[in-house]
């Protein structure tokens, strides 16, 4: 990689406070097991093995911190410091509360959803190389299907450039500035946004979209965390 980025400026806000409606399930899909681990064990794991990450801020339930440090931290290295931080009513809550906790010496932050396991190093690192440069990137992936702008009534209003979609994944990392005054502005504002990549746009900031991996999906449906059992089943054949 041509361009690196100092690990002790980089920190890691893990998002992890959602309640898992449409997984059905009586247990949060981030503590839900494959491979016989939690999926967020998966997730932590693949931070703490990234040079580039100093911190790991982890945002969970209030209620959840010891069941966490009990039954998720158990399964980590101790190699990074993990951070525990309270979530809030929704996402764009809880990564604010996230980038409140940070050091103030943090240059730089990945926010990554913690229902994502399958995501690598190498992709963490390259957000960050880009970030470095443009302030802010995200990983994505290029639509492959005709993509259609639907309105509430389910009539097509119009069809989209294909070339010109993407479908947005995380992590999703920006300069620790540029991202504290789109929230505090969204806050201030009551704007919800639908990514945090969409408030520092709202604000004027440019975000520079790298291609991601389709193997990069984020665990909703029960129909989800079967595919991510074959995914990781089959990369620890390789």
């Amino acid at each position: 990689m041509s361009r690196k980025v100092n690990c002790l400026q980089a920190s890691a806000i893990i998002v992890a406070a959602g309640a898992g409606i449409r997984m059905n399930s009586s247990v949060r899909k981030q503590y839900l097991l494959i491979q016989n681990r939690p999926v967020l064990s998966h997730t932590l794991s693949v931070f703490e093995n990234c040079s580039a990450i100093n911190r790991i801020y982890l945002v969970v339930p209030r209620k959840d911190f010891d069941f966490v440090r009990r039954k998720i931290l158990h399964f980590c290295s101790d190699k990074k410091d993990i951070i525990l931080v309270e979530g809030g009513d929704e996402r764009q809550d809880s990564v604010f509360n996230g980038l409140r906790a940070l050091d103030p010496e943090t240059k730089f932050v990945v926010v990554h959803d913690g229902v994502r396991p399958l995501i690598s190093p190498q992709t963490i690192e390259t957000s960050l190389a880009e970030a470095s440069v443009y302030g802010a990137c995200i990983i994505g992936l290029a639509a492959k299907e005709t993509v259609k702008k639907v309105g509430q009534d389910l009539f097509v209003q119009k069809t989209l450039p294909r070339d010109t979609v993407w479908i947005a994944q995380t992590p999703q990392t920006f300069r620790c500035d540029l991202l504290r005054m789109a929230h505090q502005k969204a806050k201030m504002e009551s704007y919800r946004g639908t990514d945090d990549a969409s408030l520092v746009e709202r604000i004027g900031g440019k975000v520079k979209i790298v291609p991601g991996n389709s193997y990069n999906i984020k665990i909703t449906t029960p129909e989800d965390l079967a595919l991510a059992e074959i995914i990781m089943g089959a990369n620890r054949l390789r």
